[in-house]
C-alpha cells in the first residue's frame, strides 16, 4: 500500500478511536456555498449558516487555520480556532486532509483582504479521503486519465464541472421548447427484436428466459411512428442508442439522441423547428449569435443556408450525382470500394469525404437520392430525390430530418428492395408495415445528437469532453 493512503489510514482510525465516524451520516439543509457568499451583508454579519464542502486547501497556523471548502457551486473560506472550537474538536481538526469532505458550522464575516469567510463554532466529518487530490488541485493533466477517472476530473477541476451542468441545462431547455410546441415526452423500447430506423451495426443481447436475440436500439424511429398512427401527434425522445461502429473524436457508441416526430408537418417544418431551437439555445448561452469553437467561430445568426446534395458534391467534388462513371472514377480516386456499389451510395462516400469538411456554419443539405432515404418521402418534382435533409455546423453533422413515408406499400416494397439479397425473416419490421396500414398522417421527423449539440454550444472539440463516462479501450 503507498505511504500516502497509509497514513490517511492511520488517521482515519485515530478519528474511530476519538469516537469519530469518518463517514458521518447526512448533513441536510446544508447551504450551497455560493448561496452563503451571495447572502453575505455587512448589516448581517455574524450571521450563522450551515454548509458543506471538500476541503481544498489548508493553512495551519499553530491554533487557528484556514481552510477553502469546495461543493458544486463555488468555493468558501473557512476559519477554525482552537478557542473557538475547543481543544477536542481542533484534535479532530488536525486529522483532516485535503479531499476530506466535512460539514461546517457558523457565523459569516469578511476578512481584512475583503474574502467572505465563515467563522467554524462547529464541524462534521462527513468523508475521510484515503487518496489525495491531484496536486493543488490543478486538475489532472493526462487526458485518457481525465475520461477513466472522471470523478476527479469533475472535484479538480471547475470548467469540466461547469461543462456537465450546461450540457444538463441545454438538455433541460430542449424539453422546455419542445414543451411549449405541445409535444409529449415519451419511452420506447431500448432493446428490439429486430433493429430498425438507420443504418448501423447493432450490439446484440440475449434474453435468457425467453431465449432470444435481442438487439440495443440504433434508434427509436420505429416505435416513434408507431404512436403517430395510435394518435399521438407530437412525440419525442431523449434516447440513449447504441452504435457496434467506430471510436473518435466525434463518435461514441453509445450516444444520446433527441428524436421527435410531428404529425402533419414536413421537413421544412422541421428545418424551422431545428433552426428555431438552436438558435434559442445559443442567445440563452451567450446572448449573440456568433459563438467560439476551436480556433474559429461559428455564426449561427438566421436564416441557415439551405444547399441540395447534389449542387454541394458538384461544388466541392467536381461530380454530377447522375454521372455514374464519373463517381465510380472518383471513388477509385479516393481509396472508396465501388465496385458493386449503387453510385448512390459512392457519392455518400464522398459526400463525406470531400464535402463535409468544406461545411462549418449551419447548412441545411437537403433532397438526397431516395435510394438511400428508405423511410423517406420522395420530392414531388423529382421522385428520385428524397425529402430529407442533414444539418452540419462545424463540418459535423448534427440533425437527421425526413418527411415521413406514410404509404404501407411503398414502405414494404423499399423494405423489401434493401434486403433484396438477404433471407427477408427477421430483417424487415412487419409489424410498423401492418402498423402503417392503419394509417400514418403526413409528419415531419427529425433527430438531433446531443452529444455533438452540445460540443458546439460548449467548445468542445472531443466527444469524450462532453460524455461524463466515455467508453474506452481496457487497460493492458
Amino acid at each position: 500500500m503507498e505511504t500516502l493512503e497509509q497514513t490517511r489510514i492511520e488517521k482515519l482510525n485515530r478519528l474511530r478511536e476519538k469516537g469519530v465516524d469518518p463517514y458521518g451520516a447526512g448533513y441536510d439543509h446544508a447551504t450551497p456555498l455560493k448561496e452563503v457568499i451571495d447572502a453575505y451583508s455587512e448589516e448581517e454579519e455574524g450571521k450563522k449558516v450551515k454548509c458543506a464542502g471538500r476541503i481544498m486547501t489548508m493553512r495551519r497556523q499553530g491554533k487557528a487555520s484556514f481552510l477553502h471548502l469546495k461543493d458544486w457551486t463555488g468555493k468558501l473560506q473557512v476559519y477554525v480556532k482552537l478557542n473557538n472550537v475547543g481543544e477536542e474538536k481542533y484534535e479532530i481538526f488536525r486529522l483532516l486532509d485535503l479531499g476530506d469532505i466535512i460539514g461546517v458550522e457558523g457565523g459569516v464575516f469578511k476578512t481584512r483582504t475583503g474574502e467572505i469567510t465563515v467563522f467554524a463554532d462547529d464541524f462534521t466529518v462527513l468523508s475521510k479521503a484515503l487518496l489525495p487530490p491531484p496536486e493543488k488541485w490543478h486538475g489532472l493533466k493526462d487526458v485518457e486519465i481525465r475520461y477513466r477517472q472522471r470523478y476527479i476530473d469533475l472535484s479538480s477541476n471547475d470548467d469540466v464541472m461547469g461543462l456537465f451542468l450546461k450540457r444538463s441545462n441545454i438538455i433541460k431547455s430542449i424539453r422546455n421548447f419542445l414543451d411549449k410546441r405541445n409535444f409529449v415526452e415519451v419511452e420506447t423500447p431500448m432493446m428490439q427484436s429486430i433493429p430498425g430506423g438507420a443504418v448501423a451495426k447493432p450490439f446484440i443481447t440475449h434474453h435468457n428466459v425467453l431465449d432470444m436475440d435481442l438487439f440495443l436500439r440504433i434508434a427509436p424511429e420505429l416505435y416513434l411512428k408507431r404512436l403517430l398512427v395510435g394518435g399521438m401527434e407530437r412525440v419525442y425522445e431523449i434516447n440513449r442508442n447504441f452504435r457496434n461502429e467506430g471510436l473518435s473524436t466525434r463518435h461514441n457508441p453509445e450516444f444520446t439522441m433527441m428524436e421527435l416526430y410531428q404529425a402533419y408537418s414536413d421537413y421544412n417544418g422541421m428545418m424551422e423547428l431545428t433552426e428555431s431551437l438552436v438558435t434559442g439555445l445559443a442567445q440563452d448561452m451567450y446572448s449573440k449569435f456568433e459563438i467560439p469553437y476551436g480556433e474559429r467561430s461559428i455564426d449561427l445568426s438566421p436564416p441557415w443556408k439551405r444547399c441540395t446534395f447534389s449542387d454541394l458534391l458538384s461544388k466541392y467534388a467536381s461530380v454530377d450525382l447522375d454521372d455514374e462513371e464519373g463517381l465510380k472514377a472518383k471513388g477509385k480516386e479516393l481509396g472508396i470500394e465501388v465496385e458493386d456499389v449503387h453510385k448512390d451510395v459512392i457519392a455518400e462516400h464522398i459526400f463525406g469525404e470531400l464535402v463535409e469538411k468544406e461545411l462549418w456554419d449551419p447548412t441545411f443539405v437537403i433532397d438526397y437520392p431516395v435510394s438511400i432515404c428508405p423511410l423517406t418521402k420522395s420530392c414531388e418534382d423529382n421522385p428520385h430525390l428524397a425529402q430529407r435533409f442533414e444539418l452540419y455546423i462545424a463540418t459535423m453533422e448534427l440533425a437527421n430530418s425526413y418527411s415521413e413515408l406514410n404509404e404501407p406499400l411503398e414502405q414494404s416494397k423499399r423494405f423489401r428492395e434493401q434486403v433484396a439479397d438477404e433471407d427477408t425473416e427477421g430483417k424487415i419490421d412487419e409489424d410498423f408495415l401492418k402498423a402503417l396500414k392503419y394509417g400514418m398522417p403526413p409528419a415531419g421527423g427529425l433527430g438531433i445528437g446531443i452529444d455533438r449539440l452540445v460540443m458546439v454550444l460548449t467548445n468542445s472539440t472531443s466527444i469524450r469532453d462532453v460524455i461524463l463516462f466515455p467508453l474506452l479501450r481496457q487497460q493492458s
